[in-house]
């Protein structure tokens, strides 16, 4: 392990905790393609060395620290072993640190160093400040639920994937429409020509489905919501249905190889007659706000909503 100086206390000006029985392995991973994650990454090691915790990294972001002497262990065993992890990056980031931590109910709080930030709400420039209060207990617990995808074809699994924004069906590279049918609770709901399907999770729905022209929905919902992408009709329009519901997709007839891509990753690719199952997967990822999150003032400051009420209209 890393060690750092006595008087680091007087560096950061923040007391000593008092109760550090709920997080005393702290996982740390980062942005790979970002230079100043590394910074983040420094001063929250040196903080939480400090504090007498321990600090582990994943394999990736220990490549990136290009430092000897860390403690590090694979990013699915790092949800095993720790007790709380910090992701220092951009949404995306804390996307790729759910699919693998979910399972193990293991905390995780973002700090932001990419664009948006609704997932990855603290800022670097109060970075100790809030983790110092998370490690006195001083947060709010958000339980997001992940979408369990799985293709099928002749009957067969022929590939599977998790995502906590959104499962998106679309043509690929090509600009052409695709054909489909979509089934809920095994109702037949339309057959469809289009540019594809979005099925986002309410975390998703500040995502890619708001791009598309679908609804914000408040984190706490449990609904899933599917916005088609620019449908070859007026009528058709997004869908919010209960989060426990089964949704199918069929794939018609088509001359492409469309593909079904989880949280933006690379996608599996269909064939007609292949079907395409999503379901709300059982465990939920688990996370942390610092004080003071507010969804709707997030929303103020990410999408450029109206500012603060004039004091005494309530």
């Amino acid at each position: 392990m890393v060690s750092v100086s006595s008087g680091a206390s007087a560096v950061f000006g923040i007391g000593m905790i008092k109760d550090k029985d709920s997080f005393r392995n702290i996982g740390l991973i980062g942005r790979p393609d970002r230079a100043s994650v590394v910074d983040t990454l420094n001063l929250l090691e040196q903080y939480l060395l400090q504090e007498g915790l321990t600090v582990i990294y994943d394999e990736g972001t220990a490549a990136l620290m290009q430092r000897e002497g860390l403690q590090v262990c694979s990013r699915p065993l790092l949800g095993e072993v720790c007790d709380l992890v910090i992701v220092v990056g951009g949404d995306g980031s804390l996307l790729h640190a759910a699919r693998a931590l979910a399972r193990y109910k293991t905390p995780v709080l973002g700090v932001n160093r990419g664009r948006l930030g609704f997932l990855t709400d603290i800022s670097p420039d109060e970075v100790i400040t809030k983790v110092a209060a998370v490690l006195h207990g001083d947060y709010t617990v958000d339980y997001r639920f992940l979408l369990n995808l799985e293709v099928r074809s002749n009957g067969n699994p022929v590939g599977e994937a998790l995502a906590l924004n959104d499962v998106v069906l679309h043509a690929g590279k090509s600009v052409h429409m695709i054909e489909f049918e979509l089934y809920i609770e095994g109702q037949f709901v339309y057959r469809q020509r289009s540019d594809g399907l979005i099925v986002a999770t309410p975390t998703g729905s500040t995502a890619y489905a708001l791009s598309g022209g679908g609804p914000i929905m408040h984190p706490k919902l449990d609904a899933i919501v599917l916005v088609p992408m620019h449908p070859h009709t007026l009528s058709s329009r997004p869908i919010v249905v209960d989060g426990d519901s089964e949704i199918k997709i069929r794939i018609t007839e088509t001359t492409l190889r469309p593909l079904v891509s989880p949280d933006g990753h690379s996608g599996i690719s269909l064939n007609a007659g292949d079907w395409v199952y999503i379901k709300k997967h059982p465990f939920k990822l688990k996370l942390i706000h610092p004080p003071g999150y507010d969804f709707y003032a997030a929303c103020r400051t990410k999408l450029g909503w109206g500012s603060n009420p004039i004091k005494g209209d309530e």
